[in-house]
């Protein structure tokens, strides 16, 4: 605890910090109305602007102005000209705020410390995301600093009733949270127990914010690969979220937001939906449906007409392989699964000025050169090309990995078992499917299992009401 003696609580304060062995640590020793004074900060977290004017402040308050101030509180509610202010008494929350961004003030013969909050981060511009990208609508995006994104909510949800709720994890990152919901709207079952599972976290440090806290959360089986959260960086696709009454969990040096509760379904919505007529909103979704489960099936289904071509009508034979080569279809699946995402890996590693001619040798390797070479059937290239571009239908890296590890696994079944590997491999992706849980436990079937008419129905037709939330 702090108490009234600065030389007690500057000896507490250092022992900790250590400031002569961290140049970023400033130190800097005022005189405040005759008294000794210690201020506390991180160079480059600061605002040198307001500052100026702080400590001149300060520096012109008189001894008679402090003499009868012997409680920090007093302090800050008559000498102190900033907004966000207040006292502590605890050294060790004056040392995580030291760290935190604000500057600590110590007087001597004044109990506690002030925390000034004069803070501002390193922060990029508010551009528009580049993974989730619309053709109308905000073109803003969250960006690293937790109250920037925080502000960008407030200031599309005007409701007396929407609440942030601030919590912080981990013993060395002491990580900044923020809970966002509606109150009355959200479920106060799910936002509680949300809370508590954040606050009874025992994490020495999230470094990678989103997926350690994700993993953290939420104990899954290992090779179960359906993601369980939906993360967004559009500031108006959580807050359409939220006003549906979800649950947007925030995080500081992390752009994206996790939206809470998170059912498969979700994953088959996307911004550009809201931003069109109800009519086109529909026929995109039905789109990226079908889409989808043509990533999943098409090339298993291919190569079980390429084993065993005599079940199938003679018009499907346009498709079957015109020449066999040494190298069998299913390998040749396989080998360029493995060469997209090679080339995908490179691409993202890659500098701007040389993407585009990396870019076109790769599609020249895997297309012409790989078929006259004899290595790849130009059936297979093209099936798999339809593949690898139709998997950005939907937005969610995650959900698009769990999608692939599902086609291999087909691949494998029919390889093995033809037709009956293929049913086989259905009935497993829908017994994983039931068996998976959300963070509240919910069915992550929802709407398909348990049945719901009303929310099945939007899964597919996007009317205004997912647009809008009309009260009663």
């Amino acid at each position: 605890m702090l108490d009234s003696c600065l030389l007690d609580n500057e000896c507490a304060i250092d022992t900790v910090l250590c400031p002569e062995k961290s140049f970023d640590i400033i130190k800097r020793r005022l005189v405040i109305g005759g008294r000794k004074a210690v201020l506390y900060f991180i160079d480059g977290f600061i605002k040198d602007e307001v500052y100026e004017k702080i400590l001149e402040y300060f520096l012109n308050v008189t001894e008679d102005e402090i003499k009868a101030i012997r409680d920090m509180k007093a302090f800050v509610r008559t000498k102190v000209p900033y907004v966000e202010a207040e006292a502590c008494y605890d050294s060790d929350e004056t040392v995580t705020q030291i760290l935190s961004g604000p500057s600590v003030l110590l007087i001597d013969g004044v109990c506690g410390a002030a925390l000034i909050d004069t803070r501002t981060y390193p922060t990029r511009s508010i551009d528009e995301p580049q993974k989730d990208k619309t053709l109308r609508g905000a073109r803003d995006g969250f960006v690293e600093t937790l109250i920037s994104n925080t502000a960008m909510l407030r200031r599309r949800i005007r409701d007396s009733r929407f609440r942030v709720e601030y919590v912080q994890v981990g013993r060395s990152t002491k990580l900044d949270l923020a809970v966002a919901y509606i109150d009355g709207v959200a479920d106060q079952k799910k936002v509680k127990t949300l809370m508590q599972k954040l606050k009874s976290l025992r994490l020495d440090g999230l470094s990678m914010t989103q997926e350690a806290l994700s993993e953290s959360l939420l104990k899954q089986a290992y090779l179960n690969p359906f993601p369980r959260f939906k993360f967004t960086e559009r500031p108006d696709y959580a807050g359409a979220s939220v006003m549906e009454g979800k649950i947007i969990l925030l995080m500081d040096n992390s752009p994206c937001a996790m939206i809470l509760p998170t059912t498969l379904a979700d994953f088959f919505k996307e911004t550009d939906d809201y931003y069109f007529l109800p009519a086109a909103g529909t026929y995109n979704r039905l789109v990226r449906l079908l889409v989808v489960i043509l990533t999943v099936y098409l090339t298993p289904f291919y190569l079980w007409m390429v084993l065993q071509p005599n079940i199938w009508p003679d018009f499907f034979s346009f498709l079957l392989p015109q020449k066999a080569l040494a190298l069998p279809l299913f390998a040749q699946l396989l080998v360029l699964e493995l060469i997209i995402d090679g080339l995908r890996l490179a691409s993202i590693n890659t500098p701007d000025t040389l993407s585009n001619s990396l870019g076109i040798i790769g599609g020249l390797l895997l297309s012409e050169f790989a078929v006259e070479a004899g290595w790849l059937n130009s059936e297979a290239i093209l099936f798999m090309a339809f593949v690898s571009i139709a998997s950005y239908a939907q937005p969610s890296y995650e959900m698009g990995y769990a999608m692939k590890f599902q086609r291999i696994l087909f691949l494998i079944l029919v390889q093995l078992f033809g037709g009956w590997g293929l049913l086989a491999g259905t009935v497993l992706l829908f017994a994983v499917l039931l068996s998976t849980r959300t963070l509240f436990g919910w069915d992550y079937l929802y709407p398909i299992w348990p049945f719901n008419a009303r929310d099945f129905y939007k899964l597919f037709v996007r009317n205004k009401a997912e647009e809008q939330r009309q009260d009663g």
